[in-house]
């Protein structure tokens, strides 16, 4: 976890005063990790610390921080009887709170947890020396600017598209991009974070994907599929997915192999894409391959040939 700036921007714009709640100490079992926060203001809130009692106060005690003339808070919280949980642990939870104007401008972002008069030579030391996870130390908390490590393009917004594009936008490491063939095609609003790219000729756009990105192509037109998986094939990329049957992938392999494209290069196409056993309806469909995805799997079955067979380069 790390400090989403761009989730806190959206939050202040559209609500106005926000608190961030983080967990920057925990001991013993607790539902969620150090550095997993939420966000909270008047009437609404983004994010969950670990849902339940804990949840719950946290949110009611971050409103009451919104109209405090402290900015920085912080409390323990014991996760026994007195929650109404079990976990056994202990979560310390630091309260911030953010106005349209004060929004963090330099990262590591680093917070007092308890009331400090200055920020200690030790919590210097670790930002020059580098922070790539968050860290607590001598009661500040420090965190690195939130990098999705993963690049998603998505096409077509149909009924799975959409339930898919709901599923992944809100995990922390994923970018995703999503592309059709009008700007009527996507949900209004987007989900957070969420980045539309409408484009008539939707293989046109795919040359602007990174080299690592996972593509998933699922648009509403066999034809446009077939050119998105061509565009896919002729430039480097992490891993494919085609929404459809092992029919339509075998004509897709003719057609490709007929353009040029080598059958390792086609095999590394996953079709169809999914768990059938979850079914056909969209939410199923799009579950199964949001597993796919963050498993691995699809990136398994999009490897090249040789090393899917365990043979070397």
């Amino acid at each position: 976890m790390s400090f989403d700036l761009a989730g806190l921007e959206r939050a202040v714009a559209a609500h106005g005063p926000v608190c961030r709640v983080v967990i920057v100490d925990i001991k013993g079992s607790t539902p969620r990790d150090v550095g997993t926060a939420m966000l909270v203001w008047p009437g609404g809130q983004s994010g969950t610390i670990g849902g339940g009692r804990l949840e719950y106060d946290a949110a009611a005690m971050a409103r009451k921080n919104l109209d405090r003339e402290i900015p920085h808070s912080a409390k323990t919280f014991a996760l026994g009887p007195a929650l109404g949980q079990c976990c056994g642990g202990a979560v310390t939870l630091s309260f911030e709170r953010f106005l349209p104007d004060q929004l963090p401008q330099d990262f590591p972002h680093a917070q007092p947890v308890m009331a400090h008069l200055g920020r200690p030579e030790a919590v210097d030391r670790a930002i020059a020396s580098g922070v790539e996870a968050p860290r607590h130390i001598a009661d500040w908390f420090i965190e690195p600017l939130a990098q999705p490590q993963q690049s998603l393009w998505l096409y077509g917004a149909g009924h799975v598209g959409r339930a898919l594009a709901n599923i992944m936008a809100p995990l922390p490491d994923i970018a995703l991009t999503w592309v059709d063939t009008g700007p009527e095609r996507f949900p209004d609003p987007l989900p957070d974070g969420v980045t539309a790219l409408p484009a008539a000729k939707p293989e046109l756009v795919v040359r602007h994907a990174p080299a690592e990105a996972h593509h998933l192509i699922m648009t509403y037109a066999h034809e446009m599929d077939f050119a998105l998986c061509h565009a896919v094939l002729s430039q480097p990329f992490q891993s494919c997915g085609l929404i459809g049957s092992a029919t339509k992938k075998a004509r897709f392999r003719s057609r490709l192999s007929d353009l040029g494209h080598s059958d390792a290069q086609i095999s590394r196409i996953a079709c169809p894409i999914g768990d059938p056993n979850l079914g056909k309806h969209p939410q199923a469909i799009a579950v199964g391959v949001a597993a796919e995805l963050l498993n691995g799997q699809m990136l398994k079955d999009s490897a090249p040939t040789h090393l899917r067979t365990g043979q070397r380069a």
